[in-house]
C-alpha cells in the first residue's frame, strides 16, 4: 500500500480548513444548494495533511523536518 506523506504546511492547512468551513456553512445559512459540500474537499486534505493534486504537479508547502 502506497504510504502518503504530508505535503501541506501549516498555512496551507490553516487555508483549507477555513475555506472548506466557510463552503460548508453556505449550506446552512445561505443559497443552501448541494454545491455547499463541496468544502468537504479542502476541509478532508486540511485534517489529513495531504493534498492528492500536488503529488503529480511536485508541489510541498510543507517545511522539511
Amino acid at each position: 500500500m502506497m504510504e502518503l506523506k504530508q505535503n501541506l504546511g501549516m498555512i496551507d492547512r490553516a487555508a483549507r480548513a477555513v475555506v472548506g468551513i466557510l463552503l460548508i456553512s453556505l449550506f446552512f445559512v445561505g443559497p443552501q444548494s448541494a454545491w455547499g459540500w463541496i468544502g468537504l474537499i479542502p476541509l478532508a486534505t486540511a485534517i489529513v495533511g495531504n493534498c492528492p493534486a500536488y503529488i503529480p504537479l511536485g508541489f510541498n508547502t510543507c517545511s522539511g523536518k
